[in-house]
């Protein structure tokens, strides 16, 4: 029997791919996509691109999420509600959830519970957190840097953070490279939501490449946290953003200063060996390209070695593996499901 699924925030990209992803998962099944703007209207008619896969379905009211939290049945919940909305619709479905046996499993696509501390959230978004006591209840983690079940809510990490992290932890993690980390991201323009902004509207955007929050965007202290955490000691990063003329993938170029001389196989080696067990990525040899990832949930690094210099190349679908893909490979191991589950398909090839 498959397990019965609640989407929060239903019409924005991430939940978009979510919808996508649920559809051909082998044991989640939606029961309901919520949103405020658009309940009562169909599916397909907010997603064209999912036409067959949710005939007759219709978006959600509040009441009906209500209705599955207190069911006392066995419940997925993904929040791809905007940071600033997703905490205290958590915590309040957490207290249902509770009061009725309600067992949970839940993911939260949003920046609410990356941080473990609300005053550091509060420093990094510039306004309280909406659920300071419900943060302990969740963990923010990589599925390939994290093993087993830490917490039964997850908070999962940004996409640039996603990218970004998993290209830099193996080598310093082994010890050959310093816990310092520059790193210079590309990603596409679905990164930055549906509602169009000057810089995502595509005439500003098309042929057009940019820097932007040099130094002081809101993931790099995701970055340095998570990456600090997976090698046990305190990393710098420094992180600079681009906006680039395409619509999916983030590219990421990582450089590391080496603690001795190696070879570029023996880095390649040491981060191969290091994913192993990580069924989502693949270490490649010379430079990894977006078409051979966006559309799946894989990432692909590769690595370049020069005297005491090394650099790694991280490439993901920013709304697959950076978003979308990797909470369900948090919510397969969540619910005892096989990791891989709904999530194999290869990528695209041609946009």
């Amino acid at each position: 029997m498959t397990r019965p699924t609640l989407v929060l925030g239903g019409t924005g990209y991430v939940a978009g791919e979510l919808l996508r992803l649920l559809a051909g998962h082998p044991e989640l099944s939606l029961a309901a996509v919520v949103s405020r703007s658009q309940a009562g209207q169909p599916i397909e008619a907010n997603f064209p691109h999912l036409t067959g896969a949710y005939r007759d379905q219709h978006f959600a009211t509040e009441e009906a999420a209500r209705a599955l939290l207190e069911s006392g049945q066995p419940l997925a919940l993904f929040s791809a509600l905007p940071h600033a909305e997703s905490a205290a619709t958590l915590a309040d479905a957490l207290d249902r959830a509770r009061a009725s046996g309600t067992e949970l499993a839940v993911v939260d696509l949003s920046a609410d519970f990356r941080h473990p501390v609300a005053e550091e959230w509060q420093a990094i978004y510039g306004e309280p957190h909406a659920s300071p006591d419900t943060i302990a209840a969740f963990t923010c983690a990589l599925p390939e840097l994290r093993e087993g079940v830490p917490t039964r809510c997850i908070a999962h990490p940004g996409c640039f953070t996603t990218a970004s992290v998993l290209g830099a932890t193996p080598l310093i993690q082994a010890g050959l490279a310093e816990p310092q980390v520059v790193v210079s991201a590309i990603t596409g323009s679905t990164g930055s939501g549906r509602r169009p902004s000057p810089t995502t509207h595509h005439p500003e955007r098309q042929s057009n490449l940019f820097a932007y929050k040099p130094l002081g965007h809101r993931h790099e202290p995701e970055m340095r946290r998570l990456i600090g955490e997976a090698c046990g000691q305190r990393v710098v990063v420094d992180f600079v953003p681009h906006s680039g003329p395409f619509a999916r993938g983030i590219h990421a170029t990582i450089a590391l200063r080496l603690t001795e001389r190696i070879r570029e196989e023996e880095a390649r080696q040491a981060i191969a060996t290091f994913y192993r067990d990580a069924p989502f990525v693949d270490v490649v040899e010379g430079t990894p390209r977006l078409k051979d990832v966006v559309g799946s949930n894989r990432c692909h690094l590769g690595v370049a070695v020069r005297d005491d210099r090394a650099v790694v190349f991280s490439v993901i679908d920013n709304l697959i593996k950076g978003a979308a893909g990797g909470a369900v490979q948090w919510m397969n191991r969540l619910c005892g499901f096989e990791e891989s589950a709904g999530l194999t398909q290869p990528a695209l090839g041609w946009l």
